[in-house]
């Protein structure tokens, strides 16, 4: 249930920075979820009309069947990061894959807190340190696209381009799981609890 807008997975947010680290089991389960959500696969379909309109990855071609292979590369892509990112590799290296949200303070340091959680992360054995299993795990998934994109959208710098627009959406997605109990209280019709009710 936890979903921003009603459609957005947010299963891999905390507000509560004492919550236990998972186990294994319970990194692979998150990973899985979010990965399996329909939102994923809407997303996937977005993305693939915006780079078909732009007619990114041109040895798809167009037509129907490049818009479908572009849909599954993508889909393939988000799949990929979120196995190896968020389960394989946070288990291997003992790094939560979750987003703590800060919650309080300045907004500037909320923003910068969040941008930064894809390079940063908790550890877990609860201290923090660099992000490596988010960051080699999208490195990883777009040197696994090589396999699936087309032969003049392969390379190495294409697998690092692909690799840092991952991580950078992962920022904005983190800013909106930072801000989005905030946006929630002033949404029209939302209803107002007086103070020490639920």
């Amino acid at each position: 249930k936890q979903r921003i807008l009603g459609i957005m997975p947010e299963f891999l947010t905390v507000s509560d920075r004492n919550t236990p680290p998972l186990s294994a089991r319970q990194k692979f389960h998150l990973s899985f979820l979010t990965a399996l959500d329909p939102f994923m696969f809407g997303l996937a379909g977005l993305d693939a009309g915006v780079s078909q309109a732009q007619n990114a990855f041109p040895g798809y071609g167009q037509g129907l069947e490049g818009y479908g292979k572009r849909l599954g590369a993508s889909y393939a892509d988000t799949f990929d990061g979120y196995l190896w990112g968020g389960a394989i590799l946070p288990v291997w290296l003992h790094e939560d894959p979750r987003y703590f949200r800060k919650g309080h303070g300045p907004f500037l340091s909320r923003l910068l807190y969040a941008a930064a959680s894809t390079l940063w992360c908790r550890r877990d054995n609860r201290s923090w340190g660099p992000n490596y299993a988010y960051v080699s795990g999208n490195l990883i998934a777009g040197g696994i696209s090589n396999a699936y994109y087309a032969a003049s959208d392969r390379g190495v710098g294409l697998t690092v381009d692909r690799a840092a627009t991952v991580i950078a959406e992962g920022s904005i997605t983190s800013e909106f799981a930072e801000f989005w109990p905030d946006l929630q209280r002033h949404l029209p019709g939302r209803r107002k609890h007086p103070a020490g009710t639920p």
